[in-house]
């Protein structure tokens, strides 16, 4: 996986209606052909966009209208954006556009993106069949951490007692150093439970990627594509690792969601 596929921009003229208001074709993502869509599938903007399904071949194109003349990133619109894609995820493979995805109108979209790569796509939703993105987000608990770093590491501990009770310009340099000891201590169990928590799972995952983390105190952040009817399985894997990090590591897991760490189409130049 980890496919990129890049397509030029339109360049076939706009209906005239379209000009006039400035309407382009905003790109959620591919998806076989035959996929449906809910009455409660709709796209970004204020009032929400409705979706619809340009399709060619064996594969279609989520889209919605939105006007130009408005700059995409305006509150809720990224929210619209994945709630869409990851809605459409669990019932079918879907390769997701970055965000902000534009072409010139449906036209451009079927002449321009959908011909010219049906079979890539293709071979990307055939590869990606049934498989779905699932997060699994630990977060250390502080006193426990804290904990096995001070009775693991006797320099960490010594330091800790030197500033007990002492005020913090005093103590600046002890707390600079207790500071590196604990952010390396914390460092190296991430790697460690990383490490753990994907030989625990790896047999309910077809290939993961270890995020960066987005907490000092993160224990573990890791994006995995795994096939959406075995999330139950999933799920009883964690919660059983959740046990066995009872009191130390608080685990959840978020999904199914589109395959924005694995597969991701590309639209450029609209």
């Amino acid at each position: 996986m980890g496919r990129s596929t890049k397509v030029s921009g339109a360049s076939v003229p706009k209906q005239a209606t379209r000009r006039q208001q400035n309407i382009a074709s905003y790109l959620y993502g591919v998806v076989p052909g035959d996929t449906k869509l809910s009455p409660d599938d709709r796209g970004l903007g204020d009032p929400a966009g409705e979706v619809q399904l340009l399709r060619h071949g064996e594969i279609a194109v989520l889209v919605s209208d939105v006007n130009v003349d408005q700059p995409l990133g305006q509150p809720g619109d990224f929210l619209a954006y994945e709630r869409l894609l990851d809605s459409v995820a669990a019932k079918a493979s879907v390769l997701p556009f970055r965000f902000g995805a534009v072409m010139a109108n449906p036209e451009a979209v079927v002449e321009e993106l959908l011909k010219p790569f049906h079979d890539e796509f293709l071979g990307a939703l055939r590869e990606l069949a049934g498989q779905a993105e699932y997060i699994v987000k630990g977060r250390y608990v502080e006193s426990a951490v804290m904990g096995e770093i001070l009775a693991e590491n006797p320099e960490a501990a010594g330091l800790r007692e030197a500033i007990r009770g002492r005020s913090e310009d005093v103590t600046r340099n002890e707390r600079i150093r207790l500071g590196e000891i604990i952010a390396a201590g914390i460092e190296a169990k991430r790697d460690m439970d990383t490490r753990m928590l994907l030989d625990a799972l790896a047999s309910l995952y077809s290939t993961a990627v270890v995020r960066e983390p987005t907490h000092e105190q993160d224990a573990v952040h890791v994006a995995m594509l795994a096939k959406v009817d075995e999330q139950r399985a999933l799920e009883k894997a964690l919660g059983r690792l959740g046990e066995r990090w009872e009191g130390r590591v608080n685990l959840r897991l978020l999904g199914p969601l589109a395959p924005y760490d694995f597969v991701v189409a590309q639209e450029q130049g609209a």
